[in-house]
């Protein structure tokens, strides 16, 4: 009896409600039901005392048989790994000094990985083995069936002890005996395909279960559990799930962790199928491709490689399956006669996968481990498998990392059926204490496969077996990934929010304005309504997406402790909600080296790409005397933002709130170009841009500023877009771009050839397009007439002059007069580039032909040197002074 109190001390009960549990109820897990289920909360130690075994002898006594020594080198086992030992958390950064010990759960030691966090730089080399599966007929299945190889259920990266764990359940309940454990002496031999088989579906693989779990001894005549071997009471009542479920399989364990490594693994493949059927997948006997192509999960036959010389350099593995990036484009957006036939249908066909995979996930999510089950918790719920853990690690991170690295808010809310579904496995997770630091550990990704070298073929007419080495490297974990999703949907929200009219008092209406009103009723108000509709699903998964976040975070304080979620939160990627709200940091460190300074430099532009701030000014004088309400803005289109300062268009509000959840986490950052974006916090159709020249261009480093206005008919119309880098409208820098501001590009409509396509171009669009093509290397070249035209003395010269008025206005009096809101972005750039721009300099003025400045740019016949200075030296010099003082640290405002 001491061994089954010991066994409920460690699933969290005292000695005593132990004792006094095992008195009525003789079976452990039925006595361990009771106990959580609150029929022994009366019952307390004598001494008040509640003796608890510590993480380490938790740990040290699993359920489960750990390998033994002879077993080390069989197929699939790490044997070459000591895996208890020190050395496999050298990577780990334990956060036993930062945890909140008076809020930590007495039940946390469970979890096998409290208290620690995995290092995003970790690299691991797991060697993995593949063989043919066996092939078997079940009863009322008409075609054989694959059993699931003991490489494919330990395929993944390990932590700790896991190998052990899943090796040991995979052979307890693929052979040997199971006696009858009321000691009559009668046993039952288990098979592979008692629990490894593959079925077409999950559901027909639980009915299996439950047809065979619950046994009755041929001699005694009692029943006991199939997976577990423990006497089992006999019950018929039903689980509330979305399919039919007899409680017998959440009796133990066991069989927690075997149903959610095959549920998981179908799932895992009903996945990749889906993402290869969209990519166009190759098939495997397409020699000439294997190198390139998506390979199918681990499930295909070994019989589909081949043995050749290049075998090594064949993927094996399947690498992460990249989320579809929407169609930036490099400048104009296309025709917009563009055949969109087809589009419909693959909507249609994205929807049925999608409901399919939400489906199979809601079946699946049954079976994971939940306190807050509905109708009571059982013994697994309680008592979480370590294999179960291992088994959400590296099959159910690989499924949901690809769906939460999607980067467009618009396409998760068309396929929320799935995402939904999603969003309740994440906070399940996170409410659990044996599973909630998962949420903050990072996922561990396939980077490459290779062969193990040295390894014999198999003799013809024997099981092929295929061993890989793998290289698993450390990524974004899943509130990571969720975070990135949060900010896209603030994004949205703010969008939605922002361009509501004020709420009005009801007043009677006139008998004209009801006239008005009645004529008025008709399709235009219709589509309102439906774009309403389409406003509220947004807003309702935006908010979903925030609740979800909030829950995971308020169930990790709870599981884990508050210290735990605060070090967590430091290391998410964060969108101030206003520039003026952002804390003040220390100014970025550059580094002694180029390579820190890019670092450094990619760092920062990613944290400030995207900011809210206030672009309203103090209003002019009013000559009536009258208080002027409607704000005003330091923009070129302050008049039309005026305009429109209480109006509520439905579509453009929704219009909006898509393209800001984009632009939040997609604008584009990078040492060579980088795109920067400031939107006023309560008028999100008021944006400012800043374009960094890219380099091998004579727009090198220069700031290019843009103003932009999002009309009353946006995204049906393209946005207004003003350039404001002119030297008081004195320099024309680019054919595209006019003197007076004007940019002229046919997405605009500024410009002949393919233009804006309603309700799908966008304004990353537009900033790509401006950033890749009218700041390009050879910008002579853009005036029509003049394409071919390309290295010659013209179009050399032209771009020596772009040069100069770079120098003098888009670097020098941008970094003495830095126009708002962009002057510590502006500094900040320079500091950060000061070396390398210095270099650029020198081979610029090396390179300039000493001719005067022309601020038209071609227009006017160019002059050659005439001996007097063009004042580039000059611009140069003054340019290198400043970037020195910048290195110094000095500030230049003051």
């Amino acid at each position: 009896m001491e061994r089954q109190v010991q066994q409920l001390v460690e699933m969290g009960a005292t000695v005593a409600q132990a004792r006094a549990a095992l008195k009525e109820h003789r079976d452990v897990m039925e006595a361990a039901e009771r106990i959580f289920d609150g029929s022994f909360d009366h019952i307390v130690d004598e001494d008040g005392d509640v003796p608890m075994s510590s993480s380490a002898t938790i740990q040290q006594k699993p359920r489960m048989m750990t390998p033994n020594d002879e077993d080390e080198d069989e197929p699939g086992s790490d044997g070459g790994e000591d895996e208890g030992d020190d050395e496999d958390y050298a990577d780990y950064d334990y956060d036993s000094d930062f945890e909140d010990k008076s809020g930590q759960p007495q039940g946390a030691a469970v979890d096998p990985y409290a208290g620690i966090f995995f290092s995003k730089d970790r690299k691991e080399e797991v060697i993995e083995v593949e063989e043919e599966p066996e092939m078997v007929t079940m009863p009322g299945v008409s075609e054989k069936l694959p059993l699931m190889t003991q490489g494919q259920w330990m395929k993944g990266c390990p932590e700790g002890s896991e190998q052990s764990f899943l090796f040991s359940l995979y052979r307890e309940l693929s052979e040997g005996e199971c006696p009858c454990p009321h000691g009559c002496g009668a046993s039952i031999t288990r098979k592979k395909s008692d629990f490894f088989t593959m079925f077409p579906t999950f559901n027909e693989y639980i009915k299996h279960l439950q047809s065979i779990v619950s046994r009755t001894c041929s001699r005694c005549q009692k029943t006991f559990c199939f997976a577990c071997g423990e006497s089992d009471t006999p019950t018929h009542h039903k689980v509330p799930a979305p399919i039919d479920i007899d409680a017998s399989l959440f009796h133990c364990s066991n069989l927690q962790g075997a149903i959610l490594g095959i549920g998981l693994a179908m799932l895992e493949k009903a996945f990749l199928d889906d993402s290869q059927e969209f990519s166009g997948g190759q098939k495997s006997g397409d020699k000439s491709s294997r190198k390139r192509r998506k390979v199918e999960f681990s499930h295909v036959p070994v019989s589909a490689f081949h043995d050749d010389e290049d075998e090594e350099e064949d993927v094996y593995y399947p690498l992460p399956v990249q989320g579809k990036k929407p169609k930036l484009g490099t400048g104009y957006a296309g025709d917009a006669r563009e055949d969109m036939s087809g589009q419909l249908e693959a909507l249609n066909a994205q929807r049925v996968k999608d409901e399919k995979l939400a489906t199979l996930l809601t079946q699946i999510r049954t079976f994971l481990p939940s306190v807050n089950r509905e109708g009571g918790g059982h013994a697994s719920d309680y008592l979480v498998h370590p294999t179960a853990l291992a088994h959400l690690r590296r099959r159910f991170n690989f499924v949901s990392s690809q769906l939460l690295r999607n980067d467009s808010l618009t396409d998760m809310s068309d396929r929320s059926v799935l995402y939904f579904e999603l969003f309740e496995w994440l906070e399940t997770i996170s409410s659990h204490e044996a599973l909630a630091s998962m949420m903050a550990m990072p996922i561990m990704v396939v980077t490459s496969a290779k062969a193990v070298a040295g390894k014999k073929p198999s003799p013809k007419g024997s099981s092929r077996i295929r061993e890989r080495t793998i290289i698993y490297e450390g990524s974004s974990g899943p509130r990571e990934l969720l975070e990135a999703i949060v900010i896209q949907a603030q994004a949205a929200l703010k969008g939605l929010e922002g361009m509501k009219a004020p709420e009005t008092e009801d007043t009677e209406m006139s008998e004209e304005q009801k006239r008005m009103t009645a004529d008025d009723k008709g399709k235009a108000k219709d589509d309102g309504a439906v774009v309403s509709e389409e406003n509220r699903k947004l807003l309702t998964f935006c908010q979903r997406i925030m609740n979800t976040a909030k829950a995971i975070d308020r169930s990790l304080v709870e599981t884990k402790g508050k210290a735990f979620v605060d070090r967590l939160h430091a290391s998410l990627p964060k969108i101030p909600a206003s520039s003026t709200a952002r804390e003040e940091t220390a100014p970025v460190d550059v580094g002694e080296t180029e390579e820190s300074a890019m670092e450094a430099y990619l760092k920062w532009a990613s944290r400030v790409r995207f900011e809210y701030c206030d672009l309203t000014i103090p209003p002019p004088p009013n000559a009536t005397g009258e208080e002027d309400l409607t704000p005003n803005y330091k923009f070129y289109f302050n008049n039309e933002a005026r305009m429109l300062a209480n109006s509520d268009i439905p579509k453009r509000s929704l219009a909006i709130a898509k393209e800001l959840a984009v632009l939040t986490t997609n604008l584009p950052v990078a040492w060579n170009s980088s795109i920067f974006l400031r939107v006023d916090e309560s008028r999100v159709d008021v944006i400012k841009a800043l374009i960094t020249g890219p380099e091998g261009t004579p727009y090198y480093n220069g700031c290019f500023l843009f103003d932009v206005f999002l009309g009353p008919n946006y995204n049906q119309s393209p946005p207004s877009v003003k350039y404001m880098t002119t030297n008081g409208g004195k320099f024309r820098f680019n054919p595209n771009l006019y003197a007076d501001g004007k940019v002229c590009l046919s997405l605009l409509g500024t410009w002949s050839g393919p233009g804006w396509i309603p309700g799908k171009s966008t304004l990353l669009q537009v900033l790509i397009s401006i950033q890749s093509m009218i700041l390009c290397d050879e910008p002579y070249l853009n005036e029509p007439g003049w394409a071919n035209s390309g290295g010659t003395p013209k179009s050399i010269a032209y771009s020596a002059n772009i040069r100069r008025m770079v120098v003098k206005t888009a670097m020098l009096g941008n970094l003495k007069m830095p126009p708002e809101p962009w002057a510590d972005v502006i500094r900040t750039h320079f500091r950060l580039k000061a070396r390398s721009i210095m270099t650029q300099l020198d081979k610029w003025l090396a390179e300039d032909d000493g001719a005067p400045t022309v601020g038209d740019g071609a227009y006017n016949q160019r002059s050659t040197a005439t001996g007097s200075s063009n004042g580039f030296a000059e611009d140069v010099a003054e340019l290198k002074a400043l970037l020195t003082r910048l290195q110094a640290g000095e500030d230049l405002a003051s």
